[in-house]
């Protein structure tokens, strides 16, 4: 349920509802917009509903949440757009990022190079994989450690903010020290024990779809990052898999719009991941901008035939600075401010 307060409601009034909430065994977030708060109280609902907090001093209204994803549903923003900070850079609501980079960290020249020709062409993160999951256990499974290291230092060189992936609880400690941003792959998706540690850590998260899961489980999946208090979740359409064999899996565009509908969460696509090839990447990049996503994730690199991995589906860095423009000019023509000070 969600307890709406009155505008200029006290503090105390605020901690009286959460407290009564907490009495009967259920978690209190509370969400402060510019002239309201609301309280989202997660639990039993009929426990809820019997403390009759209507009449709670301070109270204004209350309003069931009928979706199973309480604090994802755009009905506990009211109408609000979450948008995350990373930096300089903001994701969602009217803001567009550019997020680019080598799907693995291979060495320090392959990421320095990358680093500065991602970061020259504007784009607003950079992403790279230190921890790789790979469905051949005998296949690179990244630098780890080391790979870490070249990401903070490829950080303090371009001051990008990094993104990486994260697959064990184990490696949480390590990855902390230089993320910006935590990626949760679309093979841990559903990885509940994860997920709930990583919304310990406070760190934005990016949460990708799973291979075949559906928008309610994706959004399911994002309640257990939510409910540790956590709030800076960007959701990640990468594609699922179909009976379609012509490329690697299916990108489903309609699901930002759709996704806009019930989530207030950001919302970014990953071309490269589903298309599986480079030819393809592009189109799909200028059409899930023109479709409203607040981000785009893609793959970039010096070498594409020598990568380690996915370099098929990888950007060379000699085109990189013209796809980058182009997506921007669409994602401004759909509405959005990117990093180029185009505001909508």
């Amino acid at each position: 349920m969600m307890i709406v307060m009155k505008e200029g409601a006290t503090q105390e009034q605020i901690d009286h509802v959460v407290e009564r909430i907490e009495e009967v065994g259920c978690s209190a977030h509370i969400s402060k917009g510019e002239l309201l708060t609301v309280i989202g109280a997660i639990g039993d609902r009929d426990r809820v509903a019997a403390l009759g907090l209507e009449a709670a001093p301070g109270v204004d209204h209350i309003v069931p949440i009928l979706k199973p994803y309480k604090l994802a549903s755009t009905q506990f923003r009211k109408g609000q757009r979450t948008v995350v900070e990373v930096g300089d850079a903001k994701v969602g609501g009217d803001y567009f990022a550019l997020i680019a980079g080598p799907c693995t960290v291979e060495s320090r020249d392959q990421t320095l190079t990358v680093a500065r020709t991602v970061a020259d062409a504007g784009a607003d993160m950079l992403r790279g994989g230190a921890y790789k999951p790979r469905t051949s256990p005998y296949s690179f499974q990244g630098l780890g450690v080391e790979g870490l290291r070249l990401l903070q230092e490829a950080k303090e060189e371009t001051g990008l903010p990094v993104v990486t992936e994260v697959m064990d609880a184990r490696d949480i400690e390590n990855v902390v020290e230089v993320a910006d941003v935590i990626q949760v792959g679309a093979r841990n998706m559903q990885n509940y024990t994860l997920l709930s540690e990583l919304g310990r850590t406070g760190l934005p998260i990016l949460l990708k779809r799973g291979l075949s899961a559906t928008l309610e489980e994706l959004l399911m999946a994002s309640e257990y990052i939510l409910k540790e208090g956590n709030d800076k979740v960007m959701l990640c359409e990468r594609g699922i898999r179909t009976f379609e064999t012509a490329y690697r899996f299916t990108l489903d565009l309609l699901a930002v719009p759709t996704l806009r509908e019930l989530t207030h969460l950001p919302i970014v696509v990953d071309p490269s991941h589903a298309a599986g090839r480079r030819d393809l990447v592009k189109p799909m990049s200028l059409a899930a901008a023109a479709a409203g996503a607040d981000g785009i994730i893609v793959e970039v690199h010096n070498d594409p035939e020598k990568a380690i991995c996915d370099g098929p589906q990888a950007l060379p860095t000699d085109t990189f600075n013209e796809y980058a423009e182009h997506v921007f000019r669409v994602a401004e023509v759909a509405g959005k401010r990117t990093s180029r000070g185009v505001e909508a």
